[in-house]
């Protein structure tokens, strides 16, 4: 490990699992090898393959599992995973191979600047990435245009997996949503937490459907539902406050 990564703070790096042995084993080795003073929690959302198998062989002093016997979906993963976070910063990983995790550098930077307090990534900003299919990158361009409308916001790609967040920021309120709707509610809540946010450029390379991609119309449609109640009824804790970063550990 380099002393720059020993300077730096914790970062907890949140990896939801469900069915994903064809690529556990690679997305953990490719997170090993950031130099980054980290530790890893995978939150297995009930899988019914070998993921469990594999995530408990890489367990040690900084990586943990944590199993639900019931799939509660991708928001429930998360939620598990951020309320288990010790480090300063947290970050999403998804646990297949379409995000590299050796761009976490230029993710989490930001934060450590004291720039921002939430980091959004961006497929669409530049940077390398594989070809979207069409009526995804039109459903996302609209679910983030209909996202920024309610949150005044001017994000490009609100539904990135590449999230940073400040741990007090994530862990300031609770996960209400099922499934891939936890995108655009963590956008509505951390907007009106009134955080600075900014959008970083990341790769994408994309997995089709017989890859093992699970995001549908029907997603796309309870985002919506997200996108409008989170505006609507979500009020912030009246107690929250964040003093400058770097916290103290």
């Amino acid at each position: 490990m380099t002393q720059d990564a020993v300077r730096r703070p914790l970062l907890s790096v949140v990896i939801p699992v469900y069915n994903e042995e064809a690529t556990l084993e690679a997305i953990l080795d490719r997170v090993a090898a950031v130099p980054i003073d980290m530790e890893v929690i995978m939150v297995d959302d009930g899988s019914r393959d070998r993921s469990v198998e594999i995530a408990r062989s890489r367990e040690n002093e900084r990586v943990r599992l944590i199993v639900h016997e019931k799939n509660l979906g991708k928001a429930g993963a998360l939620a598990t995973g951020f309320r288990s976070a010790r480090g300063e910063i947290v970050i999403v990983q998804d646990a297949d191979l379409e995000y590299d995790p050796a761009e976490f550098p230029a993710v989490i930077q930001p934060i450590l600047d004291g720039q921002a307090d939430v980091v959004f990534g961006s497929r669409f900003q530049g940077g390398n990435r594989k070809q979207h299919r069409f009526f995804h990158y039109l459903a996302n361009r609209i679910l983030t245009l209909l996202s920024n409308l309610c949150t005044n916001l001017n994000l490009t790609d609100m539904e990135c997996c590449y999230k940073a967040f400040r741990r007090e920021v994530i862990q300031a309120f609770e996960i209400e949503s099922k499934r891939f709707a936890v995108e655009p509610e963590l956008t509505q809540k951390v907007a009106k937490l009134g955080v600075k946010i900014h959008e970083v450029p990341v790769s994408y390379h994309g997995r089709g459907y017989s890859e093992g991609k699970k995001i549908g119309f029907s997603d796309a449609i309870e985002a919506v539902g997200a996108i409008l109640r989170f505006k609507l009824s979500w009020r912030p804790p009246r107690d929250f406050r964040l003093d400058p970063f770097p916290a103290r550990r």
